[in-house]
């Protein structure tokens, strides 16, 4: 079976809007894993095991996502987590996301900057980037048009080409890890439904803001990731008081997933050096 955990290891927080999944294993100084979008916790599976045997870690499922409830008003993801830890009474915590994850990251250390003790962010920067180079965009909108026609393996089709990125085919990767997508996203769109409101909330301003994040930041990115996004990764890192930048080379959105080895061990190296 391919998951990170079972779903009876799952625990549940009774937020004011649905309960939220979250895995909670471990123990020590915590590590918080937040996931890309489309998929769950599960995208952590070879992180959630190395990092427990040291640290405690806590791998939500985001709101919409996974076993977490949707939305039914307007949330912030910054929301969500600093909910979460409260509720835990946790933290501060080192948060790691991928993807959506990293931008959940950077706008929670600048709305409770006090819940966070240090930043990683992979295939990420902060809210206001935006993809320009081709493939992205053709790839978003080949997605889009998918989605609008209800045609679920075709948007399926298109969502797992971010494992590869653009400098490679699907049949370049690691099948197990293709296979472990596709199972994560489809069973989050099956939770929606086509035209169903967006409640997300962005938080504004976030790179302007970027300054303001004191604690140590790295951004740990995949090597065949666009060249606009690994950009975008290095100038968060200089404009943060304390920021790094590494790639993982070879791959691409999902370092974690292709190079679980690589990328374990300089995550824990920079834990070691909090």
């Amino acid at each position: 079976m391919t998951t990170a955990t079972k779903a009876s290891e799952l625990r549940f927080f009774p937020s004011a809007d649905g309960d939220l999944a979250y895995l909670d294993t471990g123990s020590g100084d915590l590590v918080v894993l937040l996931h890309s979008g489309f998929v769950d916790h599960r995208v952590w599976r070879a992180q959630i095991p190395a990092l427990a045997a040291g640290h405690r870690v806590i791998a939500p499922d985001v709101r919409g996502h996974g076993s977490s409830a949707n939305a039914s008003r307007p949330f912030r993801w910054a929301d969500d987590l600093a909910g979460l830890l409260h509720h835990l009474d946790a933290g501060p915590a080192v948060l790691v996301g991928v993807s959506m994850g990293g931008l959940i990251a950077t706008n929670t250390v600048l709305e409770y900057p006090d819940l966070v003790r240090a930043v990683v962010t992979c295939g990420a920067a902060t809210g206001e980037f935006q993809y320009t180079d081709a493939w992205t965009r053709e790839l978003q909108a080949e997605m889009a048009r998918a989605l609008a026609a209800a045609d679920i393996e075709g948007w399926l089709d298109a969502f797992e080409r971010l494992l590869p990125g653009p400098e490679r085919t699907v049949a370049d990767v690691d099948q197990d890890s293709l296979r472990l997508i596709r199972e994560m996203a489809r069973g989050t769109l099956s939770k929606h439904t086509p035209g169903e409101k967006d409640w997300f909330v962005p938080v504004a301003d976030t790179f302007a803001r970027a300054a303001e994040i004191t604690v140590p930041l790295l951004t740990l990115n995949g090597g065949l990731e666009p060249a606009d996004m690994l950009a975008a990764a290095e100038r968060l890192a200089t404009t943060v008081r304390d920021g790094r930048a590494e790639v993982v080379d070879g791959v691409a959105h999902y370092p974690n997933l292709e190079k679980p080895e690589i990328f374990n061990k300089v995550l824990l190296d920079f834990l070691q050096t909090l």
